[in-house]
Order: C-alpha cells, then sequence, then structure tokens
C-alpha cells in the first residue's frame, strides 16, 4: 500500500516539476500572475486529473485492498460510488488542460469540495471511530488538505492578480490562457 499512497506524492511534486520546466522554457514575462497560473494549471492536470484517475482505478481494481487501507468493509458497493467521484474529478483536471477559464473555476470547486470534504469526514473516523488507519490517517489525509489549499490559493491569486494588473476593482472573469 505505500507504494500506491507513494504515488499522490510523486503527483504532486511532478505538477511541481513540470510547472518549473513550463515557466523555464516560457517566452511571457514572469508574472506573478503567470507563474499562478502555470502551477495551477499543472497541479489541476497532474494532481486532480491523473491523481482522480489513479483513485478511480484503486477504488475499481484494488478495492479490498484500498478499504482494509482505509479501515472500511469489503466488498462495500459504496466504494464504486468513490471510485466514479474521484473519476469525475480527475476528468475534470485532466480536461484543464484543453479548457481554461471559468472551467478551472469549477474544476477547483469541485475538487475542494470533494477533497476537503473526505478530510473531514477522516477526521470524524479518527475521532469518533478512533481509525488511524494509513488509508484514513495517513499521507492521504494531508494530501485532502494540503491540494485543495494550494488550488483555492493559486487560483484567488491568480483572479487577484489579474484585477490589479488591469486595474479592475472587482469585475476580472476569466483566468488568463496559457500557450
Amino acid at each position: 500500500m505505500r507504494c500506491k499512497v507513494a504515488v499522490f506524492i510523486i503527483l504532486f511534486v511532478l505538477s511541481f516539476v513540470v510547472a518549473g520546466v513550463h515557466v523555464y522554457r516560457d517566452e511571457q514575462p514572469r508574472t506573478g500572475k503567470r507563474l499562478a497560473e502555470m502551477l495551477l494549471l499543472w497541479l489541476l492536470v497532474i494532481n486532480t486529473g491523473l491523481g482522480g484517475l489513479y483513485a478511480f482505478m484503486g477504488h475499481t481494481f484494488a478495492a479490498n485492498e484500498v478499504a482494509e487501507s482505509i479501515g472500511w468493509p469489503t466488498g462495500n458497493p459504496f466504494q464504486t460510488e468513490v471510485a466514479v467521484a474521484n473519476l469525475a474529478v480527475g476528468t475534470l483536471g485532466i480536461l484543464s488542460y484543453w479548457i481554461r477559464g471559468n472551467f478551472w473555476t469549477a474544476a477547483v470547486i469541485a475538487t475542494s469540495v470533494w477533497l476537503l470534504g473526505a478530510a473531514v469526514i477522516h477526521v470524524s473516523e479518527m475521532v469518533g471511530e478512533s481509525n488511524y488507519n494509513p488509508g484514513n490517517a495517513g499521507v492521504i489525509f494531508y494530501m485532502d488538505i494540503i491540494g485543495p489549499l494550494f488550488l483555492l490559493v493559486l487560483l484567488a491569486y491568480s483572479r487577484y492578480a489579474g484585477r490589479e494588473r488591469a486595474g479592475l476593482s472587482g469585475g476580472g472573469r476569466s483566468v488568463g490562457q496559457l500557450r
């Protein structure tokens, strides 16, 4: 199970590496807004997108192993619903590569609601059921908090930086277009 959890850390770090390469190769000015958008793009595509697809596969093809790691009973059909929710969020992340603007806002909101909600359930399980299984209280729990927080901060910053630069007081609606 450790190897499978490590994938989520690798995807998170890989998002930063790919964003760094994108920054290095980019010919446009390196403004704070541009850097935030590049990191947001790659966190959405790699961390959210590929991570969501990976979680879907785990909850689908290794359902009993994943259930045991979380402290859930095996053979529970609810896990299929969790798999499909991961597939939906992962799809939003992947599509963020091609669809920009307010789609990113929707992808960040969906990802944040899903993962922060999962973190609340993890805490509830830790406090109420003393469930400290690695899949409930380990790396996954922390990634369910850290990932959405990064997305929310980057989205807010890229929106704020765009309004400031354009001299707008409240109307900037789209996240910039990356090429």
